[in-house]
């Protein structure tokens, strides 16, 4: 079986899109958007809408004593919208509380 959905992106962004319903992945490179969808209603047992899909290019860093530059490589992002009501817990703050 062919893996579709790699992780779950959890950023600061991604927790104030989902908030809104629209819940970011990192998926493989050659799949689409039908293969998505399929996927994470699979994972999560929701019900998807739409699935928005970006190629995001690697960065190029410095590595190693003499700073030799290193690229990582392309991914493919994922923004999946799910139905009216229906959330995914993995993308659910809780537990923060404010330190005074």
């Amino acid at each position: 079986m062919k893996q579709t959905v790699i992780r779950p992106v959890i950023t600061e962004k991604s927790l104030n899109l989902a908030s809104r319903g629209w819940y970011t992945f990192a998926v493989t490179a050659g799949s689409r958007k039908p293969e998505i969808a399929q996927a994470v209603m699979d994972i999560y047992g929701v019900s998807v809408e739409s699935v928005r899909t970006i190629m995001m290019h690697g960065k190029v860093r410095s590595a190693g004593k003499r700073a030799k530059k290193v690229k990582r490589v392309d991914w493919k992002k994922a923004l999946v919208q799910l139905k009216a009501g229906q959330k995914i817990d993995a993308f659910e703050v809780t537990g923060e509380t404010e330190k005074k």
